[in-house]
């Protein structure tokens, strides 16, 4: 993966970060105490779904990995936008649990900390929050008895951050190993809070000593040594007289560990774990939260008993390059056996270190490691072999195999049995952010896919992850633009935030591609949405800052060797092309309500009808496939319009009150106009729905186990196949659809 613009995108390697809605939906009237969440039914009155995800396999940022300490085979996994998992051995694959999250709770896919209770091995426990920001809800608290089959919810009274700088540290929720009725939760701005009836309800911790600052980071990890407990602090200066690690023996009194490390190395505590057998707690320090950030860091381990520290940073000869320390586990079955990564090493590529002998001597078990990424071939990222992981924050140690090894990082979960074999861990876990969708009319493919972070992806199969890889020539980060000619369906271009350029072609439906010979001054800058004419012989790019500033869009008529500027194009706007007359171009203004077209190939635009609501650069423009002048569009909660003499004027539909984004499949058996598919809401709840007639009516199609949060930037409909529906989810990848 290029590394500039992994680290230029500041956040993301679940690029989800990056994918935070312009305007967030509502956030949901709080609720005080939610009652168990069981799973429902979700049949609809034609008949029920199934509901998968598309396979790509990881692709976004897992910020934690937990083995049970008294289940075999039993883990779990968080990330920071794509919910949590459970690892089942059997299947040997990952169960996602928060799936039911809805459209008002999209602020609860990101897990800032889960926890279990090593007494009762079915109890489960979340904390959810992606952003900590004004424009977020508040947090909740998520407890199953059931491993996660089902849940009780709580609403917090505070914010938690899954997708913000140090959601890769440890674990801030804690059952206190004392009673199991009371867990710990670690906040990044309002200190550290407690619950003495299993997370039912919270107050702020007698005694805690740390006082919030403005760096968002408060308590970064919560841990149990025997019966004393340890709370990183995130908001120390590094300096000997701003303690960073806290402890407690009794719940109630809270005091600096004394002698601990301090100085840039050591200014952050990032995880820690603890040697029963040799009763050492270990813990990882930057001079950042990271994952981005971070330029140094150590290892040191606390005699616990006797309260000795001791610097066990691995000694790394030659290393040229800057980093701090992650993921750090210990193993429960061999004493002083210990592994730590290292974190935001670009140069040399981030390592597991390994010891055996409590820190004395470490192995780099990077160096002797062979990568199999044929499961997930994007993890080649482009190049010829794969790199061994970056944004390495969580490592876990199987307590029953000191040889099984997970890590996560930017994309996946690596896994060894051996110290030497490796290869993603990843079945079921999908966490990608999805911004494009398109199901062509023919080819071998069903599906073309737009992501944040992984560029255009061609899907053979819906089953495995695409066997090409992310489309190369050039690679691109973030996908921005995905079109395809309607009646040449072998032409589909391409546009993004690329190092090599930031605009592609493909004659072949997708499978292969080529860079647009040259591109605009603004495509480096500001690479936005593309449409390309019926008859692909006109391409237009529209230009977008990430802040997002329009820029005047640029055509092409020779398939992107030369570009004008298009100047009474809406600037910023996001073209759409006619999918019957090659002549006719769309463009909905969102700043001043008004459509416009363009009657000779998008050569110039005029405003047709006005009066349409504004304001919102995510509104969208659809037109109904085979037909000219058909357009469709969204304007989330201003409803739905449409047009049938090419934008001159609209009617806004009476069928439903609120609408994101819509595509058309193929028609139901007998029905003359093709299937109508949208995100949006009929009555009350936001959710995907279809229409067989036209959008006279509408038949929700999802169900209460499958809402996946924030699903409104884009949808594709199955041409070929009735019924079939593509879902792009903000972190839980390519959900599709078919009727059972």
């Amino acid at each position: 993966m290029p590394v500039s613009r992994r680290t230029v995108l500041a956040g993301t390697a679940a690029a989800a970060a990056l994918s935070v809605p312009a305007a967030p939906p509502a956030q949901a009237a709080p609720r005080a105490q939610a009652g168990p969440t069981a799973p429902a039914t979700g049949a609809s009155p034609t008949g029920a779904y199934r509901w998968r995800n598309v396979v790509i396999g990881g692709t976004g940022f897992v910020t934690g990995v937990l083995f049970h300490p008294t289940v075999r085979g039993l883990a779990y996994a968080r990330t920071d936008i794509g919910g949590a998992y459970r690892w089942d051995e059997g299947p040997a694959r990952w169960t996602p649990l928060t799936d039911h999250l809805g459209w008002d709770d999209w602020n609860l896919l990101g897990v800032e900390a889960l926890a279990v209770d090593p007494a009762h091995p079915d109890r489960l426990y979340l904390a959810l929050g992606t952003y900590a920001q004004s424009w977020a809800g508040d947090g909740a608290l998520l407890r199953s008895e059931d491993r996660g089959a089902t849940w009780t919810r709580t609403d917090l009274a505070v914010k938690l951050g899954a997708n913000e700088d140090g959601r890769g540290t440890g674990e801030r929720l804690l059952v206190d190993p004392r009673d199991s009725d009371t867990l710990w939760l670690g906040t990044r701005h309002d200190g550290l809070l407690k619950s003495t009836d299993r997370g039912a309800g919270w107050a702020a911790a007698d005694g805690f000593p740390g006082t919030p600052g403005a760096t968002g980071q408060g308590v970064t990890l919560l841990v149990a040594a025997g019966r004393t407990l340890y709370a990183g602090w995130g908001d120390s200066d590094g300096t000997p007289g701003s303690p960073n690690l806290y402890c407690t023996t009794d719940g109630t009194t809270w005091e600096a560990v004394p002698g601990q490390p301090s100085g840039p190395a050591a200014r952050i505590p990032v995880r820690a774990a603890h040697d029963r057998h040799a009763g050492e707690l270990y813990v990882t320090y930057a001079d950042a939260p990271g994952p981005n950030g971070q330029s140094a860091g150590s290892v040191h381990k606390l005699a616990v008993t006797g309260g000795g520290w001791t610097d066990v940073t691995p000694a790394v000869p030659g290393a040229g390059d800057t980093f701090g320390y992650g993921g750090v586990a210990v193993d429960a079955r061999r004493p002083g056996t210990v592994v730590v990564s290292t974190n935001n090493r670009w140069a040399a590529v981030d390592t597991l270190y390994r010891t055996t002998d409590g820190g004395r001597t470490w192995t780099s078990l990077k160096d002797t490691a062979v990568l199999d990424v044929s499961e997930t071939p994007y993890l080649n990222w482009g190049e010829e072999r794969p790199k061994f992981g970056w944004w390495i924050q969580t490592v876990a140690v199987d307590p029953y195999d000191s040889r099984h090894v997970l890590y996560g990082t930017g994309a996946t979960v690596y896994g060894t049995r051996d110290l030497r074999h490796w290869a993603p861990r990843i079945r079921g876990l999908e966490e990608s952010s999805v911004r494009q969708l398109i199901s062509p009319p023919t080819g071998p493919a069903h599906l073309i896919s737009g992501l944040g972070d992984l560029g255009v992806m061609y899907h053979e199969r819906l089953t495995a992850s695409p066997s090409r890889g992310m489309a190369t020539n050039p690679v691109f980060g973030t996908a921005t633009g995905l079109a395809q000619a309607a009646a040449r369906p072998s032409y589909v271009v391409r546009t993004g935030w690329g190092d090599h350029g930031n605009g592609a072609f493909s004659h072949d439906g997708g499978r292969t591609w080529k860079p647009f010979a040259a591109q605009p001054d603004l495509a480096a800058q500001a690479p936005g949405p593309i449409a390309v004419g019926a008859d692909g012989r006109v391409l237009l790019w529209s230009f977008v800052h990430w802040d997002g500033t329009g820029y005047p869009a640029h055509r092409s008529t020779d398939g992107g060797r030369t570009w004008t500027e298009v100047p009474t194009f809406p600037a910023g706007a996001t073209p759409l092309a006619d999918p019957a007359d090659p002549a006719r171009f769309y463009a909905h203004d969102t700043g001043s309500g008004t459509l416009f077209a363009s009657t000779d190939g998008g050569l110039t635009f005029t405003g047709r009808a006005g009066g349409l609501p504004s304001g919102d650069s995510q509104f969208q423009l659809a037109a109904a496939p085979g037909r000219s002048g058909d357009l469709w569009l969204s304007t989330k909660g201003n409803g739905l319009y449409r047009s049938t003499d090419g934008g001159a004027s609209f009617t806004r539909s009476a069928s439903c009150r609120a609408s994101y984004t819509v595509a058309f499949g193929r028609a139901a058996a007998g029905a003359s106009y093709p299937a109508v598919y949208q995100v949006g809401a009929t009555e009350d709840v936001t959710a995907v729905h279809r229409s067989d007639d036209g959008g006279a009516s509408w038949v929700r199609i999802d169900d209460d186990r499958h809402r996946w949060g924030w699903t409104g930037a884009a949808l594709a409909a199955d041409p070929r196949i009735h019924g079939r529906v593509y879902v792009a989810t903000n972190g839980r990848g390519i959900q599709y659809g078919e009727p059972v």
